[in-house]
């Protein structure tokens, strides 16, 4: 048969896959841009004939009827593996539960316990060969469309055709929605001094020939900004911004240099505005990989001087670092951000850097604090962390000792709390 007509019969209305999807299924969707809006923003309609559903899911942009509203509750169960908005607002329903997980693991691990019965996604038109492009999100979604029993793809002409591991035969697919809304794009966070500061003294650390994790945000903007007159820089990220497009255009970025997958940007995800898109469709210089590999440790280490960025919500005074939670309300995920750390330390000349601002709250709440709030969660633990970076400076943890690291970090808080870090170290006997 021909790809054309075996397209053709795989086509159905929303309502139409909607229907493959019955009580205590799995339904695992892909992420980010690639996430499926227009069978989410409908999922909610079959509650009377299903119960105990779980959707798999992570970084949720959409605010879906399917778990914001309490009537859906013994119905649906949203199970995510990083909060966003619309997770953290419906957590208190009862409707949204958290997976803790390594983003490299997820897959394995989650279908270690279950395998996946739907797997619902996104991807750009077929061509002539039968193969559709995963687009802006390779994650996990391979991983998922090869084992669930049933795949159902949105098709957009309007997402970029990508190449790496992205490529999915009509073969493959069970079920075609097409579709042409407009999808997730994000302009780049506006940046400020404190920012720039942050970005600047992240800059001293990173050398010429460096391969770089960059997140999306304003502090990691600030960084990009601040590593324009680097030389020889290559990427290896989960995530692939308009930051790292503005790079490539200055020349800092041409990947050079590195020891893996040379003379190319490598990501997981793809989030941005059109001029990304347009820059990553059909791009060979860019590969989206699965995040088995992209963010294996081993596979970050074999990086030389590879450099990781993340940042934190809170690190208390030993260097313990909570990247997912506000005291034990979970407010995001493990994600990437330990597996790239430990894949930094291994590299030969790496480094791990996480980067924030000293406090929160119009500078009333410290984020360095004398010890972590019971219930928090340590997202990595103080012997993997290198530096730490604030408006107010560098403290370098590695080979420290206790009364070291204090005396670094306390120099980086801000100055309001300086007197009490301090005394508290002393009361507490954090030496």
């Amino acid at each position: 048969m021909k790809y054309e007509q075996m397209y053709s019969n795989k086509v159905v209305s929303i309502a139409g896959a909607l229907e493959h999807i019955k009580s205590n299924d799995e339904v695992v969707c892909a992420l980010v841009g690639c996430e499926p809006v227009t069978l989410l923003s409908k999922l909610h309609k079959i509650k009377d004939r299903v119960e105990n559903v779980s959707v798999v899911s992570a970084m949720m942009n959409g605010e879906y009827e399917f778990f914001l509203n309490p009537e859906m509750k013994g119905h649906f169960m949203l199970n995510s593996w990083f909060y966003s908005k619309g997770p953290r607002k419906a957590h208190p329903l009862g409707t949204v539960s958290y997976v803790p997980m390594q983003l490299h693991q997820f897959s394995s691990r989650r279908m270690d316990y279950r395998q996946p019965n739907v797997f619902l996604g996104c991807a750009s038109p077929m061509d002539k060969h039968g193969y559709m492009s995963l687009s802006l999100c390779t994650v996990m979604e391979k991983d998922f469309i090869e084992a669930a029993d049933i795949v159902i793809l949105e098709v957009n002409p309007n997402l970029p055709r990508t190449y790496g591991d992205t490529h999915v035969h009509i073969s493959q697919v069970d079920y075609i929605v097409e579709t042409n809304r407009e999808i997730l794009t994000s302009n780049p966070p506006a940046i400020n001094e404190k920012d720039m500061r942050i970005g600047e003294y992240a800059a001293d650390l990173i050398e010429d020939g460096s391969t770089v994790q960059l997140g999306f945000g304003n502090i990691p903007g600030a960084i990009a900004y601040s590593l324009r007159d680097k030389k020889d820089l290559g990427l290896h990220s989960e995530m692939f911004t308009d930051s790292v497009l503005d790079l490539y255009e200055t020349g800092a970025i041409n990947n050079s240099r590195k020891t893996i997958f040379k003379n190319k940007f490598i990501a997981d995800v793809a989030l941005g505005t059109k001029r990304l898109y347009d820059f990553l469709d059909e791009n060979m210089a860019v590969e989206f990989h699965r995040g088995s590999k992209v963010n294996d440790p081993a596979i970050i280490a074999r990086n030389y001087k590879m450099v990781s960025i993340n940042s934190a919500l809170e690190v208390d005074l030993t260097g313990q670092c909570c990247a997912e939670s506000i005291g034990p309300r979970l407010f995001s995920g493990t994600g990437g951000h330990k597996e790239f750390i430990i894949g930094a330390q291994k590299s030969p000349g790496g480094k791990s850097i996480i980067a924030f601002y000293s406090t929160a709250r119009d500078d009333t709440v410290s984020k360095i604090v004398p010890w972590l709030e019971s219930g928090t969660v340590v997202t990595t633990s103080r012997v993997d962390v290198d530096y730490i970076i604030t408006e107010y400076g560098v403290a370098s943890l590695r080979g420290r000792s206790i009364k070291e690291r204090v005396r670094e970090l306390v120099n980086i808080a801000h100055p309001n709390f300086r007197d009490y870090l301090k005394s508290e170290s002393n009361r507490k006997m954090i030496w």
